[in-house]
């Protein structure tokens, strides 16, 4: 933090300037108003004889003061006129009055510099967030920390409510709520509408962003994780949540939700019976088997449930014009699909279909309707869970190391970004090519190659028999692959071997394209380390469904991994038909199934929580990563 020094009497002077300046401001923005008539006799008043009540107030009252009086009353009249709205006169005192703060000159101690200098830091990030300078307003509540620590001052109220707005507008949810939070018990005025704000916020939250605000260890974290956990669970069925809410009660009588408790329980997810569900899928043709897939996952979920009926039409051999006919012939009440992207978007083109329908892909540019919603397994959701996991492990110089291909390179990007957010620094993208040259685009992303080019010519100088051990950049702390199965079995003890024994092992993370479940029936010692995020259905775990893995790994031995997720969502499907309304109507109810833990965004957008697994030896296990 730059630092200015003045003598004290220069000190005085700037400040008798600095409150000159604003009140001839305020005085020349006070005639712009109607003029007063000249007949009326203005009466004046000692601004000494009443206590300040006004920026302005306070402002007259330090002029003519020495710089250890006028100076708490400046740091009042900024933070006043935050209060009244005038945020870049706030701005501008506040600039204004730090330097006389900054000093360090005899006389500095007078004026409690650190606690005056903490409430302007607060005054411009107020300021500056209220302008919309979130970035610069984070680095001014960034430097008020650093005072706190450095003087231990309690941080205050102004401190965490900007922060969690910073936060919000940042897009960093967690981190935004962890502040709210903290806010949250040093607010003496704080109300029942707080803590429902509290709630709505919370209650956003993807499962893996609730596992990383439990880690920060906000207060009351962890009464309100116990009733988000059943809100997620069960608040689609009234009577179970409202008696695991009447648990919860028991379990935290004085956590601050206990005030909401009730708003809860009166939820309503009640809708109406859906008796006849079509499913739209590729039943013929190039992508039979993706259909088939699907098909599968849905009838396993099924199991010839007396109460639907279930119609499967090809899209492969249907005219969409017709299905509103179609839909009216055979009393549809719910539609699952399509699954492909071309015929999600010649679906959405029927303006005249109002049937309520789970899409099974993502339409490009096109906003969803009510009655619309889209199951997403977009892999760039999966990376940007990844980089927010991982940057919260303290990584300082990831790279990111991703074959060139279209979705690979989505996924880079999408990591690439969501890491700049949560650091402030963009991590190194380096691309590989298929075949030889993927060893030497790893090598060269290492330096191994500058290391061996340097010992070759040491060797060249020195006429003696040398023991020489090439080694790796040491500024690299984490590697995110990005690649298929095959090309992370070469790349991974690849990086392994071209680690100097000199050097930590640097770990290595994967995107759930580098996880074959096919290929952990083999040998997989060469993957020892390897983590990466999968589905529940692909890895074993406490979420998978074990016994439908079984018997769906004896039907299908060899079914490919892309296969199996479709079959996943099929799956998944079924069961989301019947919940979505309540999701719709409650954005706090879950789904935790194959796929992952599906929430319900307000785009009417189904996106997953994954969970990540690592290979130890020749098994794999689930880990606990957020």
């Amino acid at each position: 933090m730059k630092r200015y020094k003045f003598p004290q009497q220069c000190k005085s002077a700037l400040a008798a300037v600095t409150i000159s300046l604003l009140l001839s401001n305020c005085a020349a923005q006070k005639t712009v108003g109607t003029p007063q008539k000249p007949t009326e006799k203005v009466t004046t008043t000692n601004i000494s004889d009443k206590t300040p009540q006004t920026a302005d107030d306070y402002l007259a009252k330090a002029k003519g003061l020495d710089a250890a009086e006028a100076v708490p009353l400046m740091v009042t009249a900024a933070e006043l006129l935050l209060t009244e709205g005038k945020h870049r006169k706030a701005l501008w005192l506040a600039n204004q009055t730090s330097p006389l703060l900054e000093s360090e000159a005899p006389g500095a101690a007078d004026i409690a510099a650190p606690g005056e200098q903490y409430r302007l830091l607060i005054v411009k990030a107020t300021s500056l967030q209220a302008l919309e300078h979130h970035q610069l307003a984070l680095e001014q509540l960034q430097l008020a920390d650093a005072l706190s620590k450095e003087h231990q001052l309690e941080h205050q109220l102004g401190y965490f409510q900007q922060l969690a707005k910073v936060q919000h507008s940042r897009e960093l949810a967690v981190d935004a709520a962890d502040a709210a939070l903290r806010a949250f018990v040093v607010d003496d005025f704080a109300a029942n509408d707080d803590v429902f704000a509290l709630w709505q916020s919370l209650s956003d939250l993807s499962q893996w962003q609730l596992k990383q605000l439990q880690q920060l260890n906000p207060p009351y974290i962890k009464g309100w994780q116990q009733l988000l956990n059943f809100a997620f669970q069960f608040g689609d069925n009234p009577a179970q949540f409202n008696r695991y809410l009447t648990q919860w009660q028991r379990k935290f009588p004085e956590h601050p939700a206990v005030a909401i408790i009730d708003s809860l329980k009166v939820t309503d997810t009640s809708a109406g019976a859906i008796e006849n569900i079509a499913v739209l899928l590729p039943l013929s043709g190039n992508q039979a088997a993706a259909g088939n897939a699907a098909q599968q996952g849905l009838l396993a979920a099924y199991q010839n449930n007396d109460a639907v009926l279930l119609h499967f039409i090809d899209t492969n051999a249907l005219d969409m014009s017709s299905l509103v006919l179609t839909f009216n012939e055979l009393a549809i009440d719910f539609v699952i699909g399509p699954l492909l992207k071309p015929h999600v978007e010649a679906y959405l083109a029927q303006e005249e279909l109002q049937v309520p329908t789970l899409l099974l892909n993502v339409p490009d540019d096109r906003e969803l309707k009510a009655h619309q919603v889209a199951l997403s397994m977009r892999p760039e959701d999966e990376a940007v869970q990844a980089a927010s996991s991982l940057a919260r492990r303290n990584y300082q110089f990831p790279v990111v190391l991703s074959h060139q291909d279209k979705v690979s390179s989505r996924i880079a990007r999408a990591f690439a970004e969501q890491w700049l957010k949560m650091t402030g620094n963009l991590p190194e993208v380096v691309p590989f090519e298929q075949g030889k040259k993927m060893q030497t685009d790893l090598t060269t992303s290492l330096d191994v190659e500058l290391s061996k080019a340097r010992i070759k010519d040491l060797k060249r100088r020195v006429k003696q028999t040398l023991k020489t051990e090439t080694r790796n950049r040491r500024d690299v702390d984490m590697i995110y692959l990005v690649g298929s199965p095959k090309q992370t079995k070469l790349l991974k003890p690849y990086i392994d071997v071209n680690i100097s024994p000199f050097a930590k092992v640097i770990p290595v993370y994967a995107s759930s394209r580098s996880h074959s479940a096919l290929n952990d029936r083999s040998d997989t010692r060469d993957l020892t380390g390897l983590t990466f995020s999968e589905m529940p259905w692909l890895l074993e775990s406490q979420q998978q469904n074990k016994q439908l893995a079984q018997m769906s790994r004896q039907l299908w031995p060899r079914r490919s991994d892309g296969l199996q997720r479709i079959f996943a969502m099929g799956y998944d499907s079924f069961t989301l038909a019947g919940k979505i309304a309540a999701m719709q109507q409650n954005p706090f109810v879950r789904h935790f199934g194959q796929t992952g833990v599906l929430k319900l965004n307000p785009n009417n957008i189904l996106t997953r929580s994954l969970i990540w697994g690592r290979y130890r030896k020749d098994k794999v296990q689930e880990i606990a990563m957020d």
